[in-house]
């Protein structure tokens, strides 16, 4: 499949390292050069900003959904192409599910992490099939990936859902991966766990 939008889940706050930064520069001039349209937060702050920014100068649609919430609170990009805003956080979610081909997920803290877990968790139910990645920038996500991989081995997630995971520091690559993306999946997995709770 070919992505024509792709949802990014990072930080409202630019961390404090400077490669943080880059990769969301160069996260939006590739959507920039693809012509792939953003969705994400809505916010004019934080790495969500470079990379709504970069997008925008180029002329590339940008699509933020946000909160009635933070809109009063004047996060809000005034610049975008389309502010969507909706009642709750859950609505946000939802609707950057329905609108977005994929994910991205970059350095970020709780809102990310949410935001990420809600599609991984689709992703494990087949709510969707559409392609998740990881922007492992200075080895962010190193400890998420080692819980993950320690969720496997003591048993509480299948390994094919682990493996839907696509994960590289390189944009480039990881979009390409993501194109070529083909879901694994475990045909009978709920059957398997309920007959592993009731001691089968």
């Amino acid at each position: 499949m070919y992505m024509r939008r792709i949802c990014v889940f990072c930080g409202s706050s630019m961390g404090n390292k400077e490669e943080y930064k880059s990769a969301a520069k160069k996260v939006g001039e590739y959507l920039l050069d693809k012509k792939i349209e953003l969705i994400y937060g809505g916010a004019n702050v934080g790495l969500m900003k470079i990379i709504a920014d970069e997008v925008l100068n180029g002329g590339v649609k940008v699509i933020g959904i946000m909160p009635h919430m933070l809109i009063e609170k004047e996060v809000e990009h005034k610049g975008i192409t389309e502010l969507i805003s909706v009642e709750t956080m859950s609505e946000r979610k939802d609707l950057m599910a329905s609108m977005s081909d994929g994910f991205i997920a970059m350095p970020g803290g709780f809102g990310t992490l949410d935001e990420l877990s809600e599609i991984l968790t689709h992703n494990q139910l087949r709510i969707s099939d559409k392609p998740i990645g990881l922007l492992n920038t200075e080895g962010y996500y190193d400890n998420l990936l080692k819980f993950l991989d320690d969720c496997v081995a003591f048993g509480f997630v299948r390994v094919e859902h682990r493996n839907n995971i696509i994960v590289s520091s390189n944009i480039d690559e990881l979009v390409t991966k993501m194109n070529e993306y083909k879901p694994i999946v475990t045909k009978k997995w709920i059957q398997d766990i309920k007959i592993e709770s009731n001691g089968g």
